[in-house]
């Protein structure tokens, strides 16, 4: 049987209430913030709970509601947990766009093919994203996330170096 953690993807993370009528704040990690309006359901946390959607505002954050939780008392505990969806509510990515949950993980080469390491993190930057690689021998290294450096994602990812880059 699957097991539902490999089926979730992250779209959010619960920073604040806001009110006191159980509203929450949400920082979220999608490119389309409307997109939370068009769900039914969301799981928090990491026990995975399954909350109803019963209103969604939005502007530079996203505010929610859920159905039976209108009091501020009853949200408080969710404060700092993420949001998820299921994989079948995911929006269709173009092409060269990538859920960041889908590359954690991922090996790394350079375009010789020589193993540089695993990709730990992606820290999302006004400009562009930085790849953060745990090295195969020495600390984490960050390649800026452009197609300059990133040349090609699949089931790695390899990485154009250029002198300095990875000491």
């Amino acid at each position: 049987m699957k097991n539902i953690k490999d089926s979730i993807t992250c779209i959010g993370k619960i920073i604040n209430t806001h009110g006191i009528k159980g509203e929450l704040k949400v920082d979220p990690y999608t490119f389309d913030k409307k997109r939370f309006s068009k769900l039914e359901s969301v799981f928090v946390g990491e026990d995975l709970k399954e909350f109803f959607i019963k209103k969604v505002r939005v502007n530079d954050f996203v505010y929610l509601s859920f159905e039976g939780y209108e009091n501020i008392n009853d949200v408080l505990n969710l404060k700092g947990f993420n949001i998820y969806i299921k994989d079948e509510d995911r929006l269709e990515l173009e092409e060269d766009q990538y859920y960041v949950s889908d590359l954690i993980g991922k090996e790394v080469y350079d375009t010789d093919g020589n193993y540089i390491g695993v990709l730990k993190e992606v820290l999302e930057y006004p400009a562009n994203d930085i790849f953060v690689i745990e090295g195969k021998d020495k600390g984490t290294y960050q390649v800026p996330g452009v197609k300059e450096f990133i040349k090609n994602i699949d089931s790695t990812i390899t990485i154009k170096l250029i002198e300095g880059m990875i000491l």
